[in-house]
């Protein structure tokens, strides 16, 4: 069906820099005729208020008790969010992962966000499609102001929005939401053969780094509840001894190849993406220094197994352990324990209870580690390396897979929204069904993305 449509008859010029042409008979609205600015700050009453994000996912509802993502300090100074409410977050704009959001919930949200009361004049649900398509690839640029990149809400205001007939606005919304619904049970579906796959390498490493290669050798308890029996020709060390906590700090970095943050580290992979130092802006007051073959673990948040082996020497942000091994402890070894579920289980039930769960090195020293000779830990490495990389290409196969299905609906989104493709008789024969609920949030760390910065005010 996406592949029948077809464009427009015929266009006329917008004059707007980042949309070209659209249909002929669809309007130019100016945004202050579709809505209007509202601001109203919570104060006292903000426990009478569910917290609200706006995130990749859109807005969603808040669970402070869990801890997780970032919280103004002061819940007076959020602002009231009513069920159709435009969200939008104007500064800072090229780095935000997702800038509009269309509320489903009376709620509040940081004072640092535009909310816009909707005027009733047309769909909000389109409104909020075109604006997200705008946003994925950053076409509103020319409205930008000053070095934080932002767009001052009166000229918001003044920019104008394309708006198709009533009915043709209802077919692209429903066609949207059908297609959305499509590519996303595609997705998941491909997320979860990842999740089965993941599951087996856990498997793998965890065998290995437990249990050694050799089936037939006798094994010996550890008295480890996590680790269980061992090979009887193993030792087990706390990590203190076997590793050193590296604190050593820096407010430079000229001398170093690469600036390492918590989000540059994939969960459980040991995939890190670090950022080079011709980067601007990397980072700013002290940052810790590591060496090739140092182990580095984030703190925060441990249950996100952020471990990974450096491959250059670089710095990091203070939420990394710097471990450094002896001569006993291959650091790869290290890695491989640092990703085994019944590992990140025990580091994790440390932090029970905290708001904000961050294990500290009291603990993480005086974990036990299995150590096998070093010449055993090498062959373990080698065998891990062997047996887990089809499970490698496989995973890396299906994540570039669900990365073309998200480009290719960025790409069909904007298509239609902006009248590349017109949807009106398609919309007509499509089937009722339920949508997917896309409300969970599959990315851990999209609330990092909360801005709290209230000078951003515009």
């Amino acid at each position: 069906m996406i592949a029948d449509l077809k464009p427009y008859s015929a266009y006329r010029k917008t004059g707007l820099p980042w949309l070209g042409e659209v249909p002929e008979h669809w309007d130019l609205i100016p945004n202050r005729g579709l809505m209007r600015r509202r601001k109203v700050l919570v104060e006292e009453r903000h426990t009478e208020y569910k917290l609200l994000s706006l995130t990749k996912q859109g807005v969603i509802v808040r669970d402070i008790s869990s801890g997780k993502g970032k919280f103004s300090s002061d819940m007076g100074t959020s602002q009231e969010v009513r069920k159709g409410d435009l969200v939008f977050c104007l500064f800072d704009v090229p780095e935000t992962p997702r800038t509009v959001g269309l509320s489903r919930y009376d709620g509040m949200i940081t004072g640092a966000y535009t909310v816009f009361e909707w005027l009733g004049r047309g769909s909000v649900d389109y409104t909020e499609l075109f604006y997200s398509a705008m946003d994925e690839r950053k076409l509103l640029s020319p409205l930008y102001s000053g070095l934080r990149h932002t767009i001052p809400a009166e000229r918001f205001l003044a920019t104008k929005t394309p708006l198709p007939p009533p009915d043709e606005q209802a077919a692209i919304v429903r066609f949207l939401n059908w297609a959305n619904g499509q590519l996303e049970k595609a997705i998941r579906a491909k997320r979860k053969v990842i999740a089965l796959l993941n599951e087996q390498k856990q498997a793998i490493i965890h065998r290995a780094v437990t249990r050694g290669l050799d089936p037939s050798v006798p094994l010996k308890p550890s008295g480890i509840p996590w680790l269980g029996d061992i090979p009887e020709h193993w030792k087990q060390r706390r990590l203190k001894i076997i590793a050193s906590n590296v604190t050593e700090q820096t407010s430079g970095m000229s001398e170093f190849d690469v600036y390492v943050a918590l989000e540059n580290v994939e969960s459980w992979s040991g995939k890190v993406n670090p950022q080079r130092k011709q980067d601007d802006n990397l980072f700013t007051g002290q940052v810790k220094k590591f060496q090739k073959n140092d182990v580095l673990f984030g703190k925060l948040r441990p249950y996100l197994a952020k471990a990974f082996t450096a491959s250059v020497t670089g710095v990091c942000v203070g939420e990394f352990f710097v471990l450094r091994t002896n001569s006993f402890l291959c650091p790869k070894f290290l890695e491989h324990i640092l990703h085994t579920k019944a590992v990140i289980y025990v580091i994790n039930s440390s932090t029970f209870g905290a708001k904000m769960p961050r294990v500290d090195w009291q603990f993480m020293g005086n974990l036990q580690i299995p150590l096998p000779p070093i010449s055993e830990q090498i062959d373990i490495i080698q065998k891990i390396d062997l047996d887990t990389m089809p499970l490698h290409v496989a995973i890396s196969r299906f994540e570039r897979e669900i990365e073309l299905l998200r480009e290719y609906r960025t790409r069909l989104v904007a298509d239609i929204v902006t009248g590349k493709l017109d949807v009106r008789e398609a919309a007509t024969m499509l089937p009722d069904e339920t949508l997917p609920d896309l409300s969970d949030n599959d990315n851990v760390e999209a609330l990092e993305d909360e801005p709290l910065d209230e000078e951003a005010l515009v």
